[in-house]
């Protein structure tokens, strides 16, 4: 486990440091030992293929309105300013990561690709984000708040607001559980390492406007249920 996540006196280092191990692992291209029966599911052929990611990636850049210049700190970015067309956004990079895999990929790539819009990738959890308040025209927050419950949730909206500008605009998905694709890629991510809240969308939304957020856009996926807030 990293010093970083032990050295922090909270109660969220053993759920982090779960889901920090099993994308570790895949991003390193590790076997998982999985049951014969999980195996044959159709959602797992195609986690093996590498087809499943961008079936269920959030299209964040539909609802962020990207403008040129603006700063924008994609949270949980794993290797997106490798995928993701940045240089046509000509947004300015920064990210925060839990797994070192994907941050030190990044980092050691990222400024080959774009050494102006890429400000590199910081380890650390979703919770305590390493940057000033009021830093941010955008922050992207998506494809990781499935494997925590509705109270860490919060803490990540908080720290999300502290960092944006005013007027500006975080982009936040959820799990939509009532979807038989959510189920099977829940049982899916059990067997990777990664248990999933399977939290009703209703309490995500009564939680963001709870906490003085407007949802100004909302725009649903195979998986996942995406919101664009400000406050």
């Amino acid at each position: 486990m990293n010093k970083a996540f032990t050295s922090q006196s909270d109660d969220w280092t053993s759920a982090i440091a779960t889901v920090q191990k099993r994308y570790d692992r895949e991003y390193r291209n590790e076997a998982f030992d999985l049951p014969a029966e999980v195996e044959s599911m159709p959602l797992f052929r195609e986690w093996v293929s590498h087809t499943l990611s961008s079936k269920i990636a959030s299209p964040f850049w539909e609802l962020a309105h990207f403008q040129k210049n603006q700063r924008c700190l994609d949270i949980g970015c794993g290797v997106s300013f490798l995928i993701y067309p940045w240089r046509d956004w000509e947004v300015f990079f920064y990210g925060q990561e839990i797994s070192f895999v994907a941050k030190e990929a990044l980092n050691s790539r990222g400024s080959q690709l774009n050494s102006k819009l890429f400000k590199g990738v910081k380890h650390g959890a979703a919770h305590q984000l390493s940057y000033e308040n009021g830093f941010f025209d955008r922050v992207i927050a998506t494809g990781f708040s499935c494997y925590y419950p509705l109270e860490y949730l919060k803490l990540v909206l908080r720290e999300a607001k502290r960092v944006l500008k005013p007027n500006g605009v975080l982009i936040f998905d959820a799990i939509a559980p009532d979807l038989e694709f959510a189920e099977n890629w829940a049982i899916l991510e059990t067997y990777l390492g990664a248990e999933v809240f399977l939290t009703p969308l209703s309490e995500v939304t009564e939680l963001m406007q709870s906490m003085g957020g407007k949802i100004t856009a909302k725009k649903d996926g195979l998986l996942f249920s995406m919101y664009r807030v400000q406050w």
